[in-house]
């Protein structure tokens, strides 16, 4: 119990640390004991502490990296750990959809890119020369809609990394990936809407690991992929680029009334994964007589 209480109170300690405290208070407690008989009780009682850690360590109590002893806590009872895994799989499944709907998003946006490929060298084959430069959008880009009325003041930091538009309407604010699906690029696959002949360019846009996730995407089985944010904005509140679309310079936009913003950028996932640990140390051998 002490050991127990000992490891509960620091929450990270180790074996030393816990051996060498209570030698001291049961040394500091038998004062009469005589100095042959003390050496032989600290060895007795780091034996004992050994021998406590390790059990608290078998009863998932407390976990031990290398010399470093953690507190995990005691035993629930079945009540609690029942709801604790209840928690814990819906955490998991909600991060699973997300990530399923990140997995989705990135497809439409390859295979909404790949098409505008393949249609700007159709162009320029049928054109026999590239397009005139003032008729070429460089990706990213975003799209800012609003009535004709509107009033717009826009300022341009030095550095040109920073626009600040103000509006006195409302406004739309459309990123090129959302652009893209409304020109038709990915398809129709966003809406569950397309046709076999379609679905098979889209299928060929892909690795062949992902055909299945498409066709999946063209029948709605996996349910709308469309991600759509709406943002209300009133005066004086300031929209970052990163807020709107991923890559984008730096725009600052505020309204008087209110904004929409659509889009459906999504970042490519990144995963670590880092080396195993090494094995963990014994506990220090301090029991040799």
């Amino acid at each position: 119990m002490k050991v127990c209480e000992k490891v509960q109170r620091k929450g990270t300690t180790s074996y030393n640390e816990v051996a060498d405290e209570l030698v001291a208070e049961f040394s500091a407690a038998d004062n009469h004991i005589l100095p042959n008989e003390s050496a032989y009780d600290q060895k007795n009682i780091r034996r004992r502490v050994y021998d406590a850690l390790n059990v608290l360590m078998a009863m998932n109590i407390i976990s031990k990296e290398k010399k470093e002893i953690k507190w995990i806590g005691l035993p629930t009872n079945s009540a609690q750990e029942c709801q604790n895994l209840e928690v814990e799989r819906q955490r998991r499944l909600e991060r699973i959809k997300q990530k399923q709907s990140q997995l989705q998003e990135l497809i439409l946006q390859q295979i909404a890119f790949k098409n505008l490929v393949q249609r700007n060298r159709q162009a320029e084959q049928q054109a026999s020369r590239p397009p005139p430069p003032n008729s070429v959008i460089h990706l990213p880009f975003i799209i800012v809609n609003t009535s004709k009325k509107t009033v717009i003041d826009c300022s341009i930091s030095n550095d040109k990394f920073e626009y600040l538009f103000n509006f006195d309407n409302t406004f739309e604010i459309h990123d090129d990936i959302e652009v893209l699906k409304r020109m038709g690029m990915a398809y129709g696959l966003e809406s569950g809407s397309c046709s076999a002949e379609d679905l098979k360019m889209a299928r060929s846009l892909v690795p062949k690991a992902l055909e299945p996730y498409v066709t999946e995407m063209a029948q709605g089985s996996l349910g709308s992929v469309f991600i759509t944010s709406s943002v209300s904005a009133s005066n004086g509140t300031r929209l970052s680029a990163s807020d709107l679309t991923n890559g984008a310079d730096g725009m600052l936009a505020t309204s008087s009334s209110g904004s929409q913003y659509s889009g459906s950028r999504v970042e490519t996932p990144v995963s670590y994964v880092g080396e195993d640990d090494d094995e963990d140390e014994e506990y220090e051998n301090d029991e040799e007589d």
